[in-house]
């Protein structure tokens, strides 16, 4: 399979990125800087660009199966840039499957019908920015004809795969708290390979 990996130096990017080499995939990783990917192999094909320039994306995207992105907002308004030059890229080039990793911020409030989790009276959020800047993105894939997942982990610290993890449409498992990114990565690029869980978004949680 032919992967475009964007956000490949990023935490979750960096693990999904071993893990398909790994897996003898073919593995294009757009990035901004290089010399920042510790990684080699004669799967993986570098390209130094920006997400957010449509030519670089156009480029990057001409060849590839699946798209599995980890971009996320960079404190601005990078999804909402990036999203729509993907989705015309995709498109163009007659892609159609891509998976991306939001927040759990954007899933449904179990206790307040009609509003997402972020919008909900009891959030602990002390600013609501990038979960609208998430959903921005997450709205434009649901309007795309695209098979898109958006995979959304609860709060995300460094750790190893456990394994034990629970995953959810649309709502956020009951009682979820945490999950490593090393799970994070792992059910990304599962449900990447195996085609899961299409036009939806994907709680995640121990």
């Amino acid at each position: 399979m032919r992967i475009l990996l964007l956000g490949a130096t990023g935490r979750v990017g960096q693990r999904i990125m071993e893990r398909a080499l790994m897996d003898k995939h073919e593995v294009t990783a757009l990035v901004r800087n290089p010399d920042k990917v510790t990684l080699s192999s004669d799967q993986l094909t570098l390209l130094r660009g920006d997400a957010c320039h449509a030519d670089d994306i156009h480029a990057a995207v001409s060849g590839i199966d699946i798209i599995i992105s980890c971009l996320g907002t960079d404190g601005g308004t990078v999804l909402t840039e990036f999203t729509p030059l993907l989705i015309r890229a995709m498109q163009a080039h007659g892609v159609n499957r891509v998976v991306t990793v939001g927040t759990a911020g954007i899933l449904q409030s179990r206790e307040h019908t009609g509003l997402l989790r972020y919008e909900a009276p009891d959030t602990r959020r002390s600013s609501t920015r990038a979960a609208e800047e998430h959903r921005r993105a997450w709205e434009m894939l649901a309007a795309s004809g695209l098979r898109w997942t958006v995979v959304c982990p609860t709060y995300l610290p460094d750790g190893e795969p456990q394994g034990s993890f629970r995953a959810e449409r649309d709502y956020l498992p009951e009682g979820g708290k945490s999950i490593t990114v090393g799970d994070t990565a792992a059910f990304t690029y599962q449900v990447a390979c195996a085609d899961e869980y299409g036009e939806c978004r994907v709680g995640l949680a121990y």
